[in-house]
């Protein structure tokens, strides 16, 4: 109860990122419960990423500053498990991947830089062998990357965790051609549109890949 109390404030902004919450004795005497209750009250906090804790004359508590890419940790790691419990999770994780993704392809090809297209022209180059495991770094990278040129943290941090879970499903798969030929060939198609920033052509190429990696996820 005294962490979601805590958490209620941190997220109306009552406790803002970087403010010092107030020491234990001030808390255990606010919501009149023990120390021991408000030490177990922080690191659940704690281990959200909603606060942070130092020692010495100038520790403490303060309220963390958010980090998409501690908010993907957090969030993967509670997919992961509702992949393994869940009868429908893997079919929701590749809808809610088509929702994220196919739209952030429209936006790489609206906001790439030349360095952004030299970023994901990098990740197109053949991978050091057919093990699976390479081939799905490989593939990662290349759809990391552009989440990344989309210029969206939010949905970069969004969509990372559901790549994470799926990704792991995918080392499993032994049939690894034509597969792998097509991922290339997709990966192609789309970088073209969206060098070519054509927003249309990349989303609906991103559309026509993602259905072809739903079996191998599976």
């Amino acid at each position: 109860m005294l962490a979601d109390a805590l958490r209620a404030r941190i997220l109306t902004r009552e406790l803002r990122p970087g403010q010092k919450l107030p020491v234990e004795p001030e808390l255990a005497d606010e919501y009149a419960v023990s120390r021991s209750t408000v030490r177990e009250a922080l690191r659940v906090l704690a281990s959200q990423g909603l606060i942070t804790t130092s020692r010495g004359v100038l520790g403490g508590s303060f309220v963390a500053y958010p980090s998409p890419h501690q908010m993907s940790d957090y969030l993967q790691a509670s997919l992961g498990l509702f992949a393994e419990c869940e009868e429908l999770a893997v079919e929701a994780l590749l809808e809610a991947r088509d929702m994220l993704e196919v739209p952030a392809a429209g936006l790489a090809a609206a906001r790439r830089s030349a360095a952004d297209l030299a970023e994901l022209r990098a990740t197109l180059c053949e991978p050091p062998s057919v093990e699976p495991r390479e081939l799905v770094t490989f593939t990662r990278a290349f759809h990391e990357t552009l989440l990344h040129v989309a210029g969206n943290p939010i949905v970069e941090a969004l969509t990372r965790p559901v790549f994470e879970v799926l990704y792991e499903r995918m080392l499993h798969f032994t049939d690894l051609e034509p597969t792998w030929s097509e991922v290339k060939d997709d990966h192609r198609r789309i970088y073209a549109a969206i060098e070519a920033g054509d927003t249309e052509a990349a989303r609906a190429k991103m559309q026509s890949h993602l259905e072809k990696l739903r079996p191998v996820c599976h």
